[in-house]
């Protein structure tokens, strides 16, 4: 087990600083275009798979950082470039940890490479499971999987929403019920290969922020695909089934379904982002409270203004700490008896937007114009309190886990 430390190692440095390098050089020249386009910024992510960052091989050796602390220092300083790029580079990243926590090494070797492409021909991935009636409700899942035993595959029916890179995806990570009456119990994870017919991408949504990334509705009209594509296999499908049966009829403990398996592991990930993209919103007004002058005086010289900056940056550094805190416990092996991945989250999430609105507030009228990026920076922050677990379930999962209560 890794010493707990509160210092980055020499390679971490190394790394973080080359990130840095990259979000400040390549990615915050395009922020602004690319959100104007609200298009996939596809020439960023070939240059972020030319120097290595969009990857397999990095995102490998983030992830299995012995300190844990790789995947969220990542995070940190491609969001702090800019929010809805960074996401384009790393949200196929969601997908390839739906299969690393729920498939076999087989799968995971096969379509891990499939997800990111070379730096030749990039590809993306996308990881589905909300649907228009089933987003935080995971339970009310409709999308259906059967098994057709005599061909040896899964017939995939339904319609996911919010897909992070839906429809354009050369692989799709898809959640759906094989057991309805077990609601949440009875899902499982498939992969949907390359050109599969019967999916297709339906409405793609114009958003209020993160407009680089790419979102859209996935729908699956009898997709079929090989029984090897049900991630973990069949055999340990049936045993995780059987166990869950014979628990509901005894009403006995919870069992964790797939879809919540890759979002308790991703969730400090999240929280990375939203330091990220506070502490960049943060240092914009550091900056601009140093040299903007009212009344013959930088404006920092003002305690309205200072006390700000000073919550600010206790806030971000807060947030950061609970992130690591989380990420050193889940690879560590340590259980989040305390929910100490939904508390990272749902704090970095809210600091997030908190500091962007404050950093706006500093800039006064200039904050709100479009030629600062704190304007930006504040609408993408958005998205922070609501994808992968809303505050309030974020609130919920802790209130339950320290309660011990099924509270409602």
């Amino acid at each position: 087990m890794a010493e707990f430390t509160m210092e980055l190692n020499d390679e971490q440095k190394e790394v973080r600083d080359w990130l840095h390098g990259f979000a400040a050089d390549v990615i915050r020249p395009a922020a602004a275009e690319w959100d104007e386009r609200e298009e996939t910024p596809w020439p960023v992510i070939q240059e972020a798979a030319k120097v290595g960052i969009y990857s397999l091989d990095f995102y490998a050796q983030q992830y299995f950082d012995a300190t844990g602390l790789g995947i969220p220092m990542a995070m940190e300083e491609l969001f702090w470039g800019d929010a809805g790029i960074a996401l384009s580079i790393v949200g196929t990243g969601l997908a390839a940890v739906g299969v690393l926590a729920n498939g076999t090494e087989e799968q995971i070797g096969t379509w891990i490479p499939q997800m990111y492409g070379d730096a030749n021909d990039v590809k993306v991935a996308a990881f589905c499971s909300s649907e228009p009636d089933a987003g935080s409700d995971v339970a009310s899942l409709r999308t259906r999987a059967v098994y057709d035993e005599a061909k040896d595959e899964w017939v995939i029916n339904g319609t996911k929403t919010w897909a992070t890179n839906g429809g354009i995806a050369n692989v799709h990570v898809v959640v759906a019920s094989v057991d309805p009456e077990l609601g949440s119990k009875g899902h499982a994870s498939f992969i949907i290969p390359p050109n599969t017919p019967g999916l297709a991408q339906g409405q793609k949504f114009k958003k209020h922020g993160i407009r680089a990334s790419h979102t859209a509705e996935v729908i699956l009209d009898q997709v079929r695909v090989p029984g090897s594509c049900l991630l973990g296999g069949k055999e340990k499908l049936d045993e995780r089934l059987a166990r869950a049966r014979e628990k509901a009829a005894k009403g006995g403990e919870r069992v964790k379904n797939a879809a919540m398996a890759t979002f308790e592991a991703s969730r400090p990930a999240v929280g990375a982002m939203a330091v990220g993209t506070a502490r960049a919103a943060y240092e914009v007004a550091l900056d601009y409270a140093r040299t903007r002058e009212q009344f013959g005086r930088p404006i920092i010289d003002n305690q309205g203004v200072a006390f700000q900056l000073a919550d600010m940056r206790t806030r971000i550094d807060a947030a950061r700490l609970l992130v690591w805190r989380a990420s050193w416990m889940a690879v560590n092996g340590k259980p989040f008896t305390g929910a100490e991945g939904s508390m990272s989250k749902l704090f970095a999430s809210e600091t997030a937007k908190k500091v962007t609105a404050q950093a706006i507030q500093i800039l006064g009228g200039n904050g709100y114009t479009r030629e600062y990026p704190v304007e930006r920076m504040h609408r993408d922050a958005a998205i922070y309190t609501i994808f992968e677990g809303t505050s309030e379930i974020q609130r919920l999962v802790i209130a339950r886990t320290i309660s011990g209560m099924p509270i409602r």
